[in-house]
């Protein structure tokens, strides 16, 4: 059952937040299944970006210990192979003291002991990886879960999808396999002291040119870092573009314009061609040099090895060892390069990352914040201003008083643009007033929990938006608890039972993309029986019948009249059978209340509200002298 529709209080009908540290509000009564992130990303921004991450590193460490000491002892065992190829041919094939199947045992078992580390140490960095990469898209999800409207309405979707997901992915896979790689270039350190055991003169000769690698991979570093960056950005940009067109394929081809759109992504696209290219141009450059200056060591050690040899003064077996050895070190030097690349990529996308995280609500519960429980109905806007953020947008709503008591139906109406909707979305606290107050049973909003207010708090917008599951489950989205029961009572009350028994799967149709598969009656009429499921004491109805054609609307207005009784009901509406839902109704035009009263007195006293019902049933098509259904506002 709903925490919500369970809980009780005795004394009061709010309690402070930190009294409820063992027993927090929760407004839908659904248990996770998946354990939150062991860290998260910390937020001094003045570390770099690695250390920024650590903490989620750290947290995985048991993973992380186990494959870099399997990958550590594997290359201990690596490292002693060409030692014994070197004893092997002096001892058993040069002069005859040791048996040969002796060295061939060794390396046998050498061999498969460090082929099952590395199965091990393998299978323990992968699995490491992809927690971690669990983790972070975990950690941005919940973070854009806690943005405010204000950050949603000047970032696009696609740039979001493409942070959590290619560059979470660039930054997860050099953060668990770069120490594996670097781990991997200690052989070189391993190598060079066997090498310095058979000789030290050619071991030092034999790294002459590592001075010169290093030179050029800084300089790959310096070069590859805004090309990464860049890359990731033409990415992100296709993926906006693509979601845009997804999501507003019914726009796009109304108008034709889908040779239009493949030139806008054609566009975005040949971009990231050309990062890409110069990527590759780069790692053209650079990559060679990494890889064979190593093999420069290598003529010069058969060159004076040989001579070494041929003097008497080093064994046929070292000059084996030692080009064994310089191949082992190759590969580092090959990864090297690898690891740079991956590097600048995976920096590039950090800053992408935390560019989202470092960004903060501006809608959070202040401290001492309180839950609003048993909440009565009693809304109140006092002396309100707001205008949305952004520039030198003017006000839309200026010393907006409006009260609405328990139980009271009240129908705002006004042309488009005087700030009908905004007044719901401050009321829902989508965002914050700029002056004067919005208060629930004399509680300013700003002083109670934003999950125990909303919990409260009914809303039908005017574009309903459908999730891409089941339709029982789009009923249940606010009461996953909810019994088939309660879910068909919820689609009867908003006349969406006869439609949805209809469908092949009858509730458990699942509904396309955004529920485009049904009209948009229909899906306003499931969005109602939403709401009306999780039964709020105060419910807003944001123009949320402007899709349903007249006869269908009355039907769910009749439903609606029986279950606003008892129920506070906000009703932004320009249709007159809406309207006469209200007990009362409210005329806005230009962020004021120019006029307050009932639907009858309104449309004699004031020639603004009869000009805005006439101009809204014109695009209708209806008559405004249609008598109202209910005497509610009559």
């Amino acid at each position: 059952m709903s925490r919500l529709a369970t809980r009780r209080h005795d004394h009061a009908h709010t309690r402070p937040a930190a009294e409820l540290e063992t027993d927090p509000f929760v407004p839908i009564a659904e248990a996770s299944r998946y354990a939150p992130p062991r860290a998260t990303i910390d937020s001094d921004t003045s570390k770099s970006w690695l250390r920024r991450a650590m903490p989620i590193v750290k947290a995985h460490r048991g993973g992380f210990l186990t494959a870099l000491s399997l990958s550590f002892f594997g290359l201990i065992l690596q490292v002693q192979i060409p030692n014994l190829l070197n004893k092997a041919i002096n001892n058993s094939i040069v002069f005859h003291t040791v048996p040969i199947h002796f060295y061939v045992e060794w390396i046998l078992a050498l061999g498969l002991t460090g082929g099952v580390a590395g199965y091990i140490s393998r299978l323990a960095i992968y699995k490491t990886a992809y927690s971690i990469e669990f983790d972070l898209r975990n950690i941005i999800y919940e973070h854009l879960t806690k943005m405010s409207f204000s950050f949603y309405d000047k970032v696009q979707s696609g740039q979001l999808i493409s942070r959590a997901n290619s560059d979470i992915r660039s930054v997860q896979m050099y953060m668990t396999f770069a120490p594996l790689i670097l781990l991997q270039c200690a052989i070189v350190f391993v190598a060079f002291g066997f090498m310095l055991s058979i000789s030290v003169p050619l071991a030092f000769i034999a790294l002459v040119t590592m001075p010169f690698v290093y030179f050029v991979s800084v300089q790959m570093r310096k070069s590859m870092f805004p090309v990464s960056w860049l890359i990731q950005a033409r990415l992100a940009e296709v993926a906006t573009i693509v979601d845009e067109n997804v999501n507003g394929v019914r726009v796009v081809k109304s108008f034709a314009a889908e040779d239009q759109q493949l030139k806008d992504l054609a566009r975005a696209a040949t971009g990231v061609e050309w990062a890409y290219i110069k990527d590759a141009d780069l790692r053209a450059r650079f990559t060679p040099a990494v890889q064979n200056l190593p093999q420069l060591g290598l003529v010069l050690v058969l060159l004076f090895g040989g001579w070494m040899v041929l003097q008497g003064h080093l064994g046929l077996g070292a000059i084996v060892a030692f080009n064994s050895y310089l191949l082992m070190m190759q590969i580092p030097f090959t990864m090297l390069g690898m690891l740079i690349m991956m590097g600048q990529r995976a920096a590039a996308s950090a800053e992408r990352i935390y560019e989202i995280l470092d960004e903060r609500s501006e809608i959070v519960d202040k401290p001492g914040a309180i839950d609003l429980i048993n909440c009565k109905g009693d809304v109140q806007f006092d002396h309100v201003d707001f205008g949305y953020p952004g520039g030198d947008r003017p006000r839309v709503l200026e010393n907006f008083d409006l009260r609405l008591r328990r139980g009271e139906t009240v129908a705002l109406v006004g042309r488009t643009g005087s700030g009908k909707s905004t007044v719901a979305r401050l009321l829902t606290r989508f965002y914050d007033v700029t002056g004067g107050s919005v208060k629930v049973d004399d509680h300013d909003v700003r002083d109670l929990t934003v999950a125990s207010l909303r919990a409260n708090i009914g809303i039908v917008l005017d574009e309903p938006f459908l999730f891409s599951v089941s339709i029982r489950e789009n009923i249940a989205y606010g009461k996953p608890t909810a019994t088939l029961e309660e879910i068909e009572a919820a689609a009867q009350a908003a006349n969406a039972a006869k439609f949805i028994e209809e469908l092949p799967q009858g509730y458990d149709t699942v509904v396309g993309e955004r529920g485009y598969t049904l009209s948009g009656g229909q899906r306003q009429r499931i969005a109602i029986a939403r709401t009306l499921l999780v039964n709020p004491p105060i419910l807003v109805l944001d123009d949320a019948t402007s899709a349903i054609d007249v006869h269908v609307e009355q039907q769910i207005h009749r439903s609606l009249s029986t279950l606003m009784q008892g129920r506070t009901t906000l009703i932004v509406a320009h249709r007159l059978s809406t309207i006469s839902l209200a007990d009362r109704v409210v005329l806005l035009d230009d962020g004021k209340i120019v006029a307050d009263g009932r639907h009858s007195e309104l449309l004699e006293s004031s020639p603004l509200y009869a000009e805005v019902l006439a101009r809204a049933a014109e695009e209708d098509g209806t008559e405004l002298s249609r008598p109202p259904i209910s005497g509610g506002a009559a």
